[in-house]
């Protein structure tokens, strides 16, 4: 990460401020809500980069239903559009190819978590999604270290945070499964010592 970023207090007041536009739900196939792909297109170009091309486009506006995770990606893409449409991020320059990488990819595996609510209303969600807007976009927040930069976004990290959960789960569960057996096993020796004595 480089450069002279952004106030990260600001970024996140804005993610707060995420206007009701642009949480409704998105557009899928002639049915109604947020045309995402336009939302992307004009963001983009206000980064000052070129239109992206239909196909990179065509992701953001699916012929099919989507639900749950895909569903979730697609708020999170309208979140991360008003968040890039900052006054930082036009006059910064420079940053429209990464913010168009990040709203196509670095959104999915966030989405299989949170949705956007939790985005706009948690100051934790906030505080992560901005800063991987940031990592993405190769940027610190200003008066922040690359090491201070990323160990506040592993702090905040739902991702690992949800990881971790599932291993201790994995590993209470396997814990109970193994002192079930020893009990079984005792059982089964007290019971082969009581016949033996009689």
């Amino acid at each position: 990460m480089s450069g002279a970023g952004p106030q990260l207090d600001s970024l996140t007041r804005r993610v707060a401020e995420c206007p009701a536009d642009f949480r409704q739900a998105p557009r899928v196939g002639s049915g109604g809500g947020v045309h995402v792909d336009a939302v992307v297109r004009d963001v983009i170009v206000e980064l000052g980069g070129a239109p992206p091309a239909e196909e990179a486009l065509a992701r953001f506006a699916p012929d099919a239903p989507v639900e749950g995770s895909a569903a979730r990606e697609l708020g999170l893409v309208l979140v991360g559009a008003w968040l890039l449409a900052d006054d930082w991020f036009r006059e910064a320059g420079g940053l429209a190819a990464r913010a168009l990488a990040w709203l196509e990819t670095g959104l999915a595996t966030l989405a299989g978590l949170v949705g956007p609510e939790p985005v706009v209303a948690d100051p934790d969600r906030r505080e992560e999604f901005v800063r991987l807007c940031l990592r993405a976009l190769d940027v610190l927040p200003r008066g922040e270290s690359a090491a201070v930069a990323e160990d506040r976004l592993k702090t905040l990290d739902s991702v690992a945070r949800d990881r971790l959960i599932r291993q201790t789960r994995g590993k209470q569960e396997r814990a109970r499964e193994l002192r079930r057996k020893m009990e079984e096993e005792r059982a089964r020796e007290a019971a082969a010592r009581g016949s033996r004595e009689w």
